[in-house]
């Protein structure tokens, strides 16, 4: 993430963070983003970072990673919010996890509906895009 940090302000963008103090002890915060926002616990920082999301991005990535993007996918099927989801899905890194949730729908765990929330592209700027779409139409 600090490569993606970094290269965002290398381009005058902005980067907002959130970490739990607990970690800001013992890793290096990144001290250069625009803001840091320091929480008490995990669950804090992920009800903060879902709170200031436009939209949610996940990039290939951990066991982390799959929580965060689920508890946003949950999130979303309870109402809590209606901000576009996606996956980066480089080199088909995410296959098995769209496939997983197809097998939700044929199985009756979720929808068709709450299925489609979750949309994938391999190509950063389609999915992009693809945000800014999903993003309108939601507003509309």
């Amino acid at each position: 993430m600090g490569i993606v940090a970094d290269t965002v302000l290398a381009l005058g963008g902005e980067v907002i963070g959130v970490m739990p103090s607990h970690l800001t002890q013992r890793e290096i915060a990144h001290r250069g983003i625009t803001e840091l926002y320091e929480t008490t616990s995990m669950h804090e920082r992920k009800a903060k970072m879902i709170e200031l999301a436009d939209a949610f991005i996940a990039l290939p990535g951990g066991v982390g990673t799959l929580e965060e993007l689920s508890e946003v996918l949950s999130w979303a099927r309870i109402g809590l919010h209606s901000k576009p989801m996606a996956v980066l899905d480089t080199g088909g890194y995410y296959q098995p996890l769209l496939s997983f949730l197809d097998s939700m729908v044929v199985h009756g765990f979720i929808t068709q509906h709450e299925r489609d929330l979750v949309f994938a592209e391999e190509d950063p700027r389609r999915l992009i895009y693809r945000i800014g779409e999903t993003a309108a139409t939601r507003r509309s």
